[in-house]
């Protein structure tokens, strides 16, 4: 169950159950790029006793693909100077470990870093890269023709057919990944035949981290994974006259990614239920909406007083069927707060995203095409100035209700 034993070992402890718990985004929250936020640091001081122990449980919610949980967790650890567990870490493709019915199928991976390392330690089996599929079918990637792979001097290996495609991030080449997802998806899973544009079952795609943009530490935002799908949803609708349909969209604002960083809060608190979650980013499109969307959800929950995880496959406002975990992930907390901070990618002279039916276009409403607008979704609960702002505001929430009980 998630290495529970290993997480009463490594987390730090906190001393007795707490009614809330934290979710940080990374990116425009702690980080701009690889540059702390020099309120992150106050911010997290604030967040510690005497004995360096959390006084919330804190779990670390970010749509970053491109390493391991650990990896990330060092990163964070160095910078905020506090210790940080790879249990208090969520990215985008972390619950991809629950979706165990595609664990034993050849997948093929798009995305930058150790993604055959990462696919292999979430659970999958049988791993295929685009690199690999390039190697295996070097007259497929004709872009850049001082890149063209030399015809082999034997044989390869066959590549067994490709079942399913996980989209873990933006990859660093776009021609030849695009150029190549295609190929997969029009022959079925091989890539070695001829497109049948009108073949009748789609492989199931999976994508994580739909972000449009991020904050690095360019004046502006940056292109993200999500302006990569864009491209990829626009190149097949024009092949094939259809939509792209994804058997799931994973990170931020995913409830199933939320679902899964409030079981990761609970562990911390003695598995004890927590009343309020604090939901901390800068992403009005990722952070906020994933939030108030966990919030409504949790609300829907405890009227209907069930716990069942097909509320969560479809309550992203996909149109498609999202896969559902095969281990069920129970929301108990009472309600999920979203905090918005002005140090990312929101900018506070900016206006809202108004309704679309008011002649407001894609240009404002930067979220993906299968998340419907609505104006509750994106209006967060507090804007504060930046990440200590954010934690200053939560300890005098939470001083209030502990002076009331």
């Amino acid at each position: 169950m998630w290495c529970r034993g290993f997480m009463q070992q490594t987390v730090r402890s906190i001393s007795t159950s707490r009614q809330a718990g934290i979710l940080f985004d990374v990116d425009g929250v702690l980080l701009r790029g690889g540059s702390l936020i020099p309120a992150a640091r106050r911010a997290f001081r604030k967040l510690l006793d005497r004995n360096n122990n959390f006084l919330f449980p804190v779990v670390f919610v970010t749509n970053a693909g491109s390493c391991q949980r650990h990896h990330k967790a060092q990163q964070l650890s160095h910078l905020l100077e506090v210790q940080i567990a790879p249990e208090q870490v969520v990215l985008s493709h972390s619950p991809l470990q629950m979706l165990k019915s595609f664990h034993d199928k050849c997948v093929l991976v798009s995305g930058q870093g150790p993604v055959t390392d990462i696919a292999n330690t979430l659970g999958f089996q049988k791993v295929v890269s685009v690199e690999q599929l390039r190697e295996h079918h070097p007259l497929l990637d004709m872009v850049d023709h001082n890149r063209r792979p030399k015809l082999p001097s034997s044989p390869l290996q066959t590549l067994p057919k490709i079942e399913a495609i996980i989209l873990f991030g933006e990859p660093i080449r776009w021609e030849t990944n695009l150029q190549l997802l295609i190929d997969v998806l029009l022959t079925n899973g091989s890539p070695g035949c001829v497109y049948d544009p009108q073949v009748p079952t789609q492989l199931p795609v999976l994508a994580c981290n739909i972000d449009l943009m991020w904050m690095a530490e360019a004046p502006s935002p940056r292109f993200g994974h999500g302006m990569f799908l864009l491209c990829l949803e626009s190149v097949y609708r024009k092949m094939t006259g259809r939509e792209l349909q994804y058997q799931g969209l994973l990170g931020k604002p995913s409830l199933l990614t939320y679902q899964y960083a409030e079981h990761l809060l609970r562990l911390q608190n003695h598995n004890q239920k927590l009343t309020t979650i604090y939901a901390i980013g800068d992403n009005l499109m990722t952070d906020i909406y994933g939030a108030n969307l966990y919030n409504r959800y949790l609300g829907e929950q405890h009227a209907a007083m069930t716990t069942t995880t097909k509320l969560v496959a479809q309550g992203t406002g996909s149109q498609v069927t999202i896969a559902v975990p095969e281990e069920e992930l129970v929301s108990a907390a009472a309600q999920c707060r979203s905090i918005l901070v002005c140090t990312g990618v929101y900018n506070p002279r900016s206006p809202l995203p108004c309704d679309r039916s008011n002649g407001v276009t894609e240009t404002v409403f930067h979220a993906h095409r299968d998340l419907a607008l609505e104006l509750e979704l994106v209006e967060p609960n507090h804007v504060v100035e930046d990440v200590e702002a954010a934690v200053d505001l939560l300890l005098q929430q939470e001083s209030s209700v502990t002076s009331d009980t």
